[in-house]
């Protein structure tokens, strides 16, 4: 009897730590897991990434910013950097999501995360254990692992070889790009609209126009696009009449606890 009862006891409390364990946080990825797709590719099916004077605009750029209670600040003087560090990758977990800057990424394209360069830059990796070397777009933020200096795409890190190890030891070299205007810390008055975010699901996008609605004097609207296979849903807000429009409408957007928003001409 008193096995039974022990037994009994042990049940009960099992399940009373089951209800009150915590829940596990809200992801805004789908997939619990990061890894590799089903089509692989080889080295050669992955291009260089084509450097461009793309502005440095203020989405993506928001600094200082802390990350599970570590702070990074974005260089300002970012032209002649080049360091040495660990490389990873990441993959299918983020692949058709927002990069830090509003843009979509595509795992099969050379493209990194960085904790600390301007998005979008571009830079040369190397990996220091083969000699191969490939020119990435930085558009995204991470690693936030203290020990790993950038993340580079499903692609890149096949294109250096190192895409089942995980991990490789680089270089990273940002390259000149002659003519970039750095608008981080400023907005152009050319600006009219803010893209507050590009979903798959038409749903989601309908959910954050009417949350958006709710607080904000300006028309929220959905423009649907193709991107590849897919078909997108932005979610904008605009247009304003003028720069300093554009800046309260950024700044109730922070107060109401959303992203600022990507400036879009």
């Amino acid at each position: 009897m008193a096995r039974a009862t022990l037994v009994l006891m042990a049940a009960v409390a099992a399940i009373i730590a089951a209800c009150s364990a915590p829940e596990p946080p809200v992801s805004r990825y789908p997939d619990a897991y990061d890894g590799a797709p089903p089509r692989s590719i080889a080295p050669d099916d992955v291009a260089d990434a084509v450097p461009r004077p793309d502005p440095i605009l203020r989405a993506g750029n928001i600094s200082p910013y802390t990350i599970n209670g570590v702070t990074y600040k974005v260089l300002e003087d970012f032209g002649d950097y080049r360091e040495r560090g660990t490389a990873s990758w990441y993959g299918t977990k983020f692949h058709g999501h927002e990069t830090s800057n509003g843009e979509i990424f595509d795992l099969y394209q050379a493209s990194a995360a960085h904790k600390t360069l301007p998005i979008p830059c571009y830079a040369r990796v190397t990996n220091l254990d083969n000699g191969k070397s490939i020119v990435v777009r930085v558009n995204d933020r991470g690693p936030f692992h203290a020990d790993r200096l950038i993340d580079l795409s499903y692609g890149a890190a096949v294109k250096l070889g190192y895409m089942e190890k995980g991990t490789a030891p680089v270089e990273v070299a940002v390259l000149d790009i002659t003519g970039i205007d750095d608008r981080r810390n400023t907005t152009s008055g050319t600006y009219r609209y803010l893209q507050l975010g590009a979903y798959g699901s038409e749903a989601s996008a309908r959910q954050l126009q009417g949350e958006l609605q709710q607080f904000l004097a300006a028309p929220v609207f959905i423009s649907p696009v193709q991107a590849g296979e897919n078909l997108l849903y932005r979610v904008r807000v605009g247009p304003v009449s003028d720069t300093e429009e554009l800046l309260a409408l950024q700044q109730r957007l922070q107060a109401s606890g959303y992203d600022s928003g990507q400036p879009l001409p």
